[in-house]
């Protein structure tokens, strides 16, 4: 059986003719602990790599002060992505996490970050329910509920946290694509993607 589904803020067929780049990991190559270390420096590579776009002018001094603040908030958000892909991957299949960045120049510059990974049947619902909570709810009341499940439980799973905090801080647009890419035996993927307007 296949399926499609999608939740959020997701745009379909990316254009390619502006600025993007994509990076692909197996889940399995490396062990966990050296996976998270490489979630680091992609994510440190995205953001320097996006801060080419936007750069210092001596003729205006605060750029200096706004190119930072980006870096900071694509690198939050990059290693984020990267984070949860490698951490909710369906370990029974050999699907490849895919991650992206889009560059779009219009009257506004947006950011579009995208991460795919396979997702196993037990997480699937989860995660839909979590996505349900973020849509649905006010960010800040869900930060601050998130915050409290967090201190009051030391073994509490903080699932959902920093997708939460990026619609909290940076004021992200969040959309989700769940489909079926391999029917015998059933291997669902999950796109996450994350709009950031500067």
């Amino acid at each position: 059986m296949t399926m499609t589904q999608i939740f959020g803020e997701f745009r379909e067929n990316l254009p390619t003719e502006q600025e993007f780049l994509i990076l692909g990991f197996s889940p399995t190559s490396v062990p966990l602990k050296l996976r998270w270390r490489n979630n680091g420096l992609s994510a440190d590579f995205v953001a320097d790599y996006l801060t080419t776009f936007f750069p210092v002018s001596e003729d205006e001094p605060n750029t200096k002060e706004k190119q930072a603040e980006f870096k900071g908030a694509v690198n939050y958000i990059a290693n984020e992505l990267l984070e949860n892909a490698v951490k909710f991957s369906d370990e029974t299949t050999q699907y490849p996490i895919k991650f992206g960045l889009h560059l779009f120049k219009d009257t506004r510059v947006t950011v579009v970050l995208i991460v795919t990974n396979s997702i196993s049947a037990e997480s699937l619902n989860k995660f839909q329910s979590l996505i349900q909570e973020l849509i649905n709810e006010d960010p800040a009341e869900l930060y601050i509920r998130q915050l409290e499940k967090n201190a009051c439980n030391d073994n509490y799973n903080s699932s959902g946290l920093g997708l939460i905090t990026m619609k909290h801080d940076y004021l992200a647009k969040l959309g989700w694509k769940f489909e079926t890419v391999q029917t015998e035996p059933q291997v669902v993927a999950v796109t996450t993607m994350v709009q950031l307007t500067l």
